[in-house]
C-alpha cells in the first residue's frame, strides 16, 4: 500500500526555484526563498544553489518553458542537488513532468511545510492533525508512484490501464485513513474541550497569542508567567497549544494560550487541519497579535497573520498587537511605521524583559474596561461566594455590615448566575 510520498532518504542537497512576473516582485520572492532555505535547514538539507526565473505565463507542463526547465536541471545537477523545491505550489502532473525530465525528486513548499510540522509535532492531537494533512495532500499524487509498473491484463479496449487497479486500490485505501484519522481527531478534541469545561469552572480571563512563526510567542509566554515553555530561534519550534496561568499586577489571574505560528504561503489543508488547536484564538477574551519587529517583512507577516485570523472567524475579535524584538537593529525604524498604524499596541523585547510590564498594565486596563461591575448584598452564610470572586480576581470591594456583605465586582461564568439572586438594583 501506498500511504503516503516521502523524498528519497539520500535528499541532502536542495535546489530552490521561484517563479515572477515581473521584477517588482523579485525582492519579495528572494526573502521567500530565505524563509524556505531556513525550512530546509531546520530538516538538515543543505541549500546548494536557488534561482528566480521570470515568466511571462504558466506553461501547463512544467511552469517555466523549454529552454528554462533545461537550464534549471542542468544548473542543479552541476551542484549535485538532490532534490529541487519549488517555491511555488506545483500541481501532481507538474511534479510528474519535473522528475521524470530531472531524474531527481521534485517537491514543493507545501511539501516542505507538512515535512516540518510532522517533526515537530508532539501531542497526540498535533500528529493526528499533521497525518492527515499528509494523507490529503498524497492522494491526487498517487499515480506517479506507479507510471513505472506495467499492470495490463491485455489489449482489449475494455482493459485498465496502466496501474490503475492498484491506484484505485490505493486510492480507497487511503480515503479509508483519512476517514479514519478525522474521527480519531474529533475523539481527542472531545477530551481537549472536556478539559477546557473543567478549566471553566473557575472561568478566568483567557489570553491567546497569535502571529508569524518565529516572532517569539514562546518567549512572550514565558516572559509573562515565568514558564519555561521550549523558545527556539527557529520556524515552528513549537506546535502544540501550551497554556500558563499568571497573575497581572493588581493581582487579577488570566490564562495566556501560545499558539501554532503562521507562514506565508501555508497550505490551506494545514490551515483546515489545525482549526482544533486554533480555536483557543476563537475563545480568548483577547489576541496578543506577536510581531518581530526587527524582521523586513513585519507588515507582510501580520497580513499574513489576520489573512489566517480571517479564515479561522476570528477577525472580530479584540487584537492587541505585540510589536516584539525592539532592542534588535532594525526595530527602531520600523518602530516610527507602527506606531503610526497601530493605536492599540505594545513595544517589547520579551528575551530581555523589556516593555514587559507596560504591557500587563495595558492587558489588565482592557480586561477592566470590559467588565461590567455589580454590586451585590450576600448572605453572612455565603461567604464562600465573596471567596469564589476573589479568586476569580473579579472582586473590587467588600464592605461586612449586619445585612451581609456588600460587594462591588464583575463574575465571570457559573459564578455570575450563583450570585444573581444577591445582586442589588441598579
Amino acid at each position: 500500500m501506498h500511504e503516503v510520498r516521502e523524498k528519497p532518504k539520500s535528499v541532502e542537497r536542495a535546489y530552490l526555484l521561484a517563479t515572477v512576473f515581473s521584477e517588482k516582485s523579485r525582492v519579495e520572492t528572494e526573502l521567500l526563498l530565505e524563509e524556505l532555505e531556513e525550512l530546509l535547514q531546520n530538516l538538515g538539507i543543505e541549500v546548494v544553489g536557488r534561482r528566480v526565473a521570470r515568466i511571462r505565463g504558466l506553461s501547463p507542463k512544467f511552469i517555466l518553458g523549454k529552454g528554462k526547465v533545461e537550464e534549471v536541471i542542468r544548473e542543479a545537477k552541476d551542484r549535485k542537488a538532490d532534490v529541487i523545491v519549488f517555491d511555488n505550489e506545483i500541481s501532481p502532473g507538474q511534479q510528474r513532468n519535473w522528475e521524470e525530465s530531472s531524474g531527481l525528486a521534485v517537491i514543493d513548499r507545501h511539501e516542505v511545510i507538512l515535512d516540518v510540522f510532522a517533526e515537530r509535532a508532539r501531542t497526540k492531537e498535533a500528529k493526528l492533525q499533521v497525518k492527515l494533512a499528509r494523507l490529503e495532500y498524497s492522494l491526487p499524487r498517487l499515480r506517479r508512484a506507479w507510471t513505472h509498473l506495467s499492470r495490463q491484463r491485455g489489449g482489449g479496449v475494455t482493459q485498465r490501464g496502466e496501474g490503475e487497479a492498484q491506484i484505485e486500490l490505493d486510492q480507497r485505501m487511503l480515503r479509508e485513513q483519512i476517514a479514519s484519522t478525522k474521527k480519531e481527531i474529533k475523539q481527542v478534541s472531545k477530551l481537549r474541550q472536556t478539559g477546557r469545561a473543567l478549566r471553566e469552572r473557575i472561568p478566568l480571563p483567557s489570553l491567546a497569542l497569535v502571529g508569524y512563526t518565529n516572532a517569539g510567542k514562546s518567549t512572550l509566554l514565558n516572559a509573562m508567567t515565568g514558564s519555561s515553555v521550549l523558545a527556539e530561534d527557529k520556524l515552528f519550534a513549537t506546535l502544540d497549544p501550551t497554556s500558563r496561568r499568571f497573575c497581572l499586577p493588581g493581582g487579577r489571574p488570566v490564562v495566556a494560550t501560545d499558539t501554532v505560528g503562521f507562514i506565508r504561503k501555508l497550505p490551506h489543508r494545514l490551515v483546515d487541519a489545525f482549526k482544533a488547536t486554533l480555536e483557543e484564538a476563537l475563545v480568548a477574551d483577547l489576541l496578543l497579535h506577536v510581531v518581530d519587529l526587527s524582521h523586513p517583512e513585519f507588515e507582510k507577516h501580520m497580513e499574513t497573520t489576520l489573512e489566517v485570523l480571517r479564515e479561522l472567524g476570528a477577525q472580530d475579535k479584540e487584537i492587541l498587537t505585540v510589536y516584539n524584538k525592539i532592542d534588535r537593529p532594525l526595530a527602531e525604524f520600523s518602530r516610527i511605521k507602527a506606531m503610526a498604524e497601530s493605536s492599540f499596541c505594545a513595544f517589547v523585547s520579551a528575551r530581555n524583559s523589556i516593555g514587559m510590564a507596560e504591557l500587563s498594565l495595558q492587558i489588565e486596563a482592557f480586561l477592566s474596561g470590559k467588565e461590567k461591575h455589580c454590586e451585590y448584598l450576600i448572605p453572612l452564610n455565603r461567604y464562600d461566594l465573596v471567596a469564589r470572586l476573589r479568586g476569580q480576581g473579579g472582586l473590587q470591594s467588600e464592605d461586612a455590615a449586619e445585612a451581609g456583605y456588600f460587594v462591588c465586582g464583575s463574575p465571570r461564568g457559573a459564578l455570575a448566575r450563583d450570585l444573581s439572586d444577591f445582586q442589588i438594583a441598579d
